[in-house]
């Protein structure tokens, strides 16, 4: 295997693809007048639209991603005026609100959503197997087994 043998380019190919396609996603909002609207903001402002104020681990699990990531989301779309935070019940709870800007935006948004979806759509039929159910079946293999543990048996034998 050479140093740019496909697997070995593994990490490269999805860091392109991802930008590919989110670059894209993000050029679409622009032309949509939504300029500096982030697409990894989208499914935060959805699951907003759809629960109301909520706590950032509820919007956690209603993606079924890790906390840190939503804070981090969640902080930046507060710095660009999306969403205000607040003060749980608990006092260690941080309530995300969206802002007028952010409603602003929700119909466009659900316009840009049922096109990309058509597009996803689109592109998945034309690979030989669909990239969201690929993807689905990586996270479930590396949560029966981390690529870490991976790497370390590899490297052991």
């Amino acid at each position: 295997m050479t140093a740019t043998s496909p697997l070995t380019l593994t990490g490269t190919r999805l860091r392109d693809l991802f930008e590919r396609l989110d670059g894209a996603v993000a050029e679409y909002y622009a032309e949509l007048g939504l300029a500096g609207f982030k697409p990894r903001y989208t499914p935060v402002a959805r699951v907003l639209r759809e629960l109301g104020p909520s706590p950032i681990r509820a919007i956690a699990d209603a993606l079924d991603v890790t906390h840190s990531a939503i804070s981090q989301t969640v902080a930046r779309m507060a710095d660009d005026g999306l969403v205000t935070l607040e003060p749980g019940a608990d006092g260690r709870q941080r309530v995300v609100h969206a802002t007028d800007r952010l409603r602003g935006f929700h119909t466009v948004m659900d316009a840009e959503w049922a096109a990309t979806v058509a597009a996803m759509g689109e592109l998945e039929a034309e690979l030989s197997h669909p990239l969201t159910a690929l993807l689905m079946e990586v996270e479930r293999a590396l949560d029966r087994r981390p690529f870490a543990d991976r790497i370390r048996d590899a490297a052991a034998r």
